[in-house]
């Protein structure tokens, strides 16, 4: 499932994951709070879910979906380039961070990691990612 605000963004991503016969996009949401009710009425394996959306943030859906589709990994792909805000992403349930700018060479590296168990975070981040 894809959520994001900017529909030919949501295009692109579609056109990308398609050139993957492993993957399916199941859906789409252009707010947060859609991303959320749509997680919980088709439970995805995996969202795509950006930071800036408008009604309710990624932040802040990431948390509502982790309690309505608890077995969805969360993918956030976003602009910001920010450690304090990946961080942040990663620490209400997100399973890796993608940064928009970094979409081309990281999105299905980060989808295949995800979807393995593993956390996948952007090299394009401004500063390290320690705790």
């Amino acid at each position: 499932m894809v959520a994001d605000d900017f529909k030919p963004w949501c295009r692109l991503i579609g056109y990308m994951l398609e050139t993957d016969s492993r993957l399916q996009v199941v859906g789409h949401a252009l707010d947060g709070l859609e991303a959320v009710q749509k997680a919980e009425e088709l439970q995805p394996n995996l969202i795509l879910l950006d930071i800036g959306l408008p009604k309710l943030n990624g932040i802040e859906a990431a948390k509502r979906i982790r309690q309505v589709a608890p077995k969805a990994k969360i993918l956030f792909v976003s602009s910001l380039n920010s450690s304090d805000v990946a961080k942040e992403a990663l620490r209400v349930g997100g399973n890796g961070y993608v940064v928009k700018s970094e979409v081309s060479r990281e999105l299905l590296p980060a989808i295949e990691s995800v979807l393995g168990g593993e956390q996948f975070v952007s090299r394009a981040l401004d500063g390290p990612m320690t705790k």
